[in-house]
């Protein structure tokens, strides 16, 4: 058999051997092909060993150390400079074990003698390439977390989010603190997640504490640690977020909430590095990076006397204030996309063939979005977004398919009883809407309750006047019917 032959599968990896001796590329070919299930590739010389290795890429390469053109320890130092990671087995002759040690300290991943045991061989390469594989496994799981919370998903084109978005990437390498201000559902988590991210610490630790949720008695335990028998239920030792996020960051969520003695605790952390478990007298040193964020206005906390004025300016090297979704109605279309492109999938509904969402808002539907106050911003369009991928039963959402106090907000009633007059405080949407109501049922009328004439009549698709009939709660007759 040989390399070119399509026997061997590609599912267990890809091997090349480079070595000089026919018969030991034959007799490696044969074991690794034909009971290994390896794809095999063979290269007669370091030469040639060295321009496939630069054509493609191998599960693992096995190395003759002694060869004519180019030794093998050549090889294996040139390979190296372009690639750390590819695992390289040297195969030597007997008594030439300390050439193979030299070669162990040049980038080696192993060695082997002639002649060698089939079975053992072929036992080491699986172990190699499977670890390999749960390394790349793992870089690539790291990888796609931090895509995640990069940039590219926080959605903003609007020019205040563009410059939110220069300073989070001047920050990010960066070891200041940094206080990310803004109101309720504007997205600091998420902010805080792509600086960490972005950041020299993105393969440690990230720990998100929601302040306000926890008692300040709880709070200081778990900040900081306890030893056993710090209190009446401290039955074990345990590691406090500080600890567990070491050389990492931890985010404090509504910082503003955090009682005195806390603040007082916290302010030392930020000074000194170091914090003492609850029921020790051993100070503990950490390396963590403080991210905080708030919607309330600390200064103003400060003057009232229930936020320490030493902390705030410690916490506040560096201020990143969000928009509220009000103050950047440009990026609603980005937004809606982008989510409904999420829940399509999570319900796996109205996906195209790319994976993308088919969904989108009718025109006054998404009119409406643009022109509401979004109280709970950003996290408010995302619940409304959501709820429409529910409920939606074809591409196109309707106006009727936003939630009810949505619409009251606006000063929308979308359904009234037949013939009942506009109330007084009718909106314009109203108005426009009864009259186009009625305009629609009159055509109707004169074409005797066919929608296929009355689209044709007022120039309009009929799919586009279903959409209206059903969406004003026109109720058809039948043909005939007075």
């Amino acid at each position: 058999m040989t390399a070119s032959q399509p026997a061997a599968s590609h599912a267990n990896g890809r091997i090349l051997v480079i070595d000089d001796e026919p018969d030991i590329r034959e007799s490696l070919e044969a074991l690794l092909s034909m009971e290994g299930g390896y794809a095999v590739e063979l290269a007669h010389n370091g030469a040639e060993g060295l321009q496939k290795l630069e054509n493609r890429g191998y599960d693992i390469v096995l190395l003759d150390l002694m060869m004519p053109d180019i030794s093998g320890m050549e090889v294996l130092q040139e390979f190296r400079l372009r690639d750390r990671v590819t695992p390289v087995f040297m195969i030597t002759a007997y008594g030439s074990v300390e050439a193979a040690v030299q070669a162990l300290k040049l980038g080696a991943t192993d060695y082997f003698s002639k002649p060698w045991d089939n079975e053992k061989l072929l036992i080491e390469i699986g172990h190699v390439i499977d670890r390999r594989r749960l390394e790349d496994e793992n870089t690539q799981l790291k990888r796609a977390l931090k895509q995640r919370y990069s940039f590219p998903n926080i959605i903003g084109k609007s020019e205040r989010m563009l410059r939110m978005l220069d300073l989070v990437g001047q920050v990010a390498n960066s070891r200041s603190t940094i206080l990310i201000t803004g109101e309720t559902g504007t997205g600091k988590e998420l902010v805080a997640k792509a600086i960490h991210a972005n950041s020299p610490r993105s393969e440690q630790v990230f720990v998100a504490v929601n302040s306000g949720s926890l008692p300040p008695e709880l709070l200081e335990s778990t900040l900081f640690g306890h030893v056993k028998g710090a209190f009446t239920s401290a039955i074990h030792t345990k590691k406090g977020y500080f600890e567990v996020a070491d050389r990492g960051t931890i985010f404090f969520d509504e910082i503003g909430t955090i009682g005195a003695e806390t603040q007082i605790k916290l302010l030392r952390v930020i000074q000194e590095k170091e914090f003492t478990p609850l029921g020790s007298t051993d100070p503990v040193k950490v390396d963590v990076r403080i991210l905080a964020a708030t919607n309330a206005d600390l200064l103003q906390l400060v003057k009232e006397g229930r936020f320490r004025e030493d902390l705030y300016y410690r916490l506040n090297v560096i201020n990143i204030a969000l928009p509220p979704l009000r103050e950047r109605k440009e990026d609603i279309p980005a937004l809606a996309s982008h989510f409904f492109n999420y829940y399509c999938r999570e319900n796996n509904k109205f996906l195209d063939q790319a994976g993308g969402s088919e969904l989108h808002f009718q025109p006054e539907a998404l009119q409406l979005l643009m022109e509401h106050a979004w109280p709970g911003n950003v996290r408010e369009l995302e619940n409304v977004v959501e709820r429409a991928v529910v409920l939606a039963t074809e591409t196109s959402v309707p106006l009727e398919v936003l939630p009810d106090a949505l619409l009251e907000a606006n000063g929308i009633r979308l359904r009234r009883s037949e013939g009942a007059p506009l109330p007084s405080n009718a909106s314009l949407f109203e108005i426009v809407n009864d009259y186009e109501r009625r305009i629609i049922m009159e055509r109707l009328e004169q074409c005797n309750w066919s929608q296929t004439d009355a689209a044709e009549s007022l120039s309009v698709p009929l799919s586009t006047l279903n959409q209206k009939i059903k969406r004003l709660d026109i109720k058809i007759r039948k043909k005939g019917e007075g």
